[in-house]
């Protein structure tokens, strides 16, 4: 709760915050409690990226997560090995795996913003409804306010970022995979938070396997090709666009 807390600061204060706890972390360890330096390396660079999801682009996550072990190795604070240095690298690949870089940034879904979903694409109850790309599962949070009777899935590459999703969403069934390999026919709805570089991507598979009636639903970022069947406002003024397949190409 402390990290979402820190979320509205603007930058660089996230990172500021990052680096400053991960030092303390590492001299506190390294001093009254006297932990190897391997361990208190490990534990303080963990901080470090688990404070990187402050972030809302790749360059500034990563900036945020090596902060503190580039820090080290240029004060000479300490002698570290040189494979330690790989530690750091391998923790945000965890979080955050090489082909996850090209869709969307980890971006929660606004409180609130789908409540209005439910009057525009009515579902039966019991419905299938899938977060692609469900993150730490805020997207996940706002379809159970507008569907509280459907069955919510949740599809996440990252497995920490799976099993944290897992844990604050017990009443979804989140699963690690690729939402682009995934199949989507099971679902009435599919919501994503992507990218505009990916939507012609999501486009393509969902009018490819939605059944027809089924709604592809998507925050912010419009698909270019086709005529919305409605388009809502979140109390931010972030437009989510709603498409209903079979879709409509857009009429030029």
């Amino acid at each position: 709760m402390m990290l979402r807390r820190l979320w509205p600061w603007p930058w660089p204060l996230p990172a500021l915050l990052a680096w400053s706890g991960a030092w303390a972390v590492f001299w506190g360890l390294q001093g009254p409690l006297a932990w190897p330096l391997g361990v208190a390396l490990a534990v303080a660079s963990a901080l470090g990226v688990a404070f990187s999801v402050l972030a809302d682009t790749w360059w500034r996550r990563a900036m945020v997560g090596l902060g503190f072990p580039l820090s080290l190795f240029l004060s000479g604070a300490a002698s570290v090995p040189a494979w330690a240095w790989l530690l750091p690298l391998a923790l945000l690949l965890l979080i955050y795996p090489l082909n996850a870089w090209r869709d969307a940034p980890l971006f929660p879904t606004p409180a609130h913003a789908l409540r209005d979903l439910a009057a525009q694409a009515p579902l039966a109850p019991g419905a299938r409804v899938l977060d692609a790309g469900c993150g730490l599962g805020d997207g996940l949070k706002a379809l159970r306010e507008a569907y509280p009777q459907a069955q919510l899935h949740g599809l996440e590459w990252s497995w920490p970022l799976r099993a944290l999703c897992a844990l604050r969403c017990p009443w979804a069934r989140v699963r690690r995979g690729d939402i682009w390999r995934a199949d989507w026919r099971p679902y009435d709805l599919v919501y994503l938070f992507q990218r505009p570089e990916s939507m012609a991507r999501a486009v393509a598979k969902a009018g490819a396997q939605l059944a027809p009636g089924g709604w592809l639903v998507s925050l912010e970022f419009e698909a270019a090709s086709l005529t919305p069947q409605a388009m809502l406002r979140c109390a931010d003024g972030r437009p989510v666009w709603l498409y209903r397949a079979p879709f409509q190409p857009r009429q030029i």
